[in-house]
């Protein structure tokens, strides 16, 4: 069993209270757009991360950190990207891998809009955490918990910060 936490869109800012709500999860996850080195040694710190580049992510970043990130956890396949879209919307190289190899949980970020989407055509759970930083229009900071236990995805908790 794994507890994991989920963050996007950090633009270079890790709210405080972030560490509360993680401290429990045993790895963090982060679906891009992280903004700078000194957030990922944060993390890195606090955490073990898996975390891929963003649009606003610099060079360094981009060679820490791939354009997609494809694992399992537990018994879970899972696929975290930035720009990913969502159900009937995804961006075309997700569209591609959701058609030839789609994973069990894919992961995106960029909207810094929270969205937990069972997505049947694919047989998949999309989540996009929002966005953790202070950065963009959102009026609301969001970040998951989720336990993966085996095959199963369970105890999704969504913290929402006025920012």
């Amino acid at each position: 069993m794994k507890k994991i936490g989920i963050i996007s869109d950090t633009h270079g800012y890790i709210n405080p209270k972030l560490y509360d709500f993680l401290k429990e999860v045993d790895e963090i996850w982060h679906a891009g757009d992280i903004g700078s080195m000194e957030v990922v040694y944060e993390l890195e710190a606090f955490k073990p991360l898996i975390a891929v580049h963003g649009n606003i992510d610099d060079y360094e970043m981009q060679r820490k950190f791939p354009e997609f990130q494809r694992f399992t956890c537990e018994s879970v396949d899972v696929l975290i990207t930035h720009i990913g879209g969502y159900p009937t919307k995804y961006e075309e190289k997700v569209k591609q891998i959701l058609i030839s190899n789609p994973p069990k949980l894919f992961i995106s970020g960029h909207s810094h809009i929270l969205k937990v989407i069972n997505d049947k055509k694919y047989n998949l759970l999309h989540i996009n955490p929002g966005a953790a930083g202070n950065r963009g229009m959102h009026n609301i900071v969001t970040m998951i918990r989720l336990v993966i236990d085996g095959s199963i995805m369970k105890d999704l908790e969504i913290l929402e910060l006025e920012r």
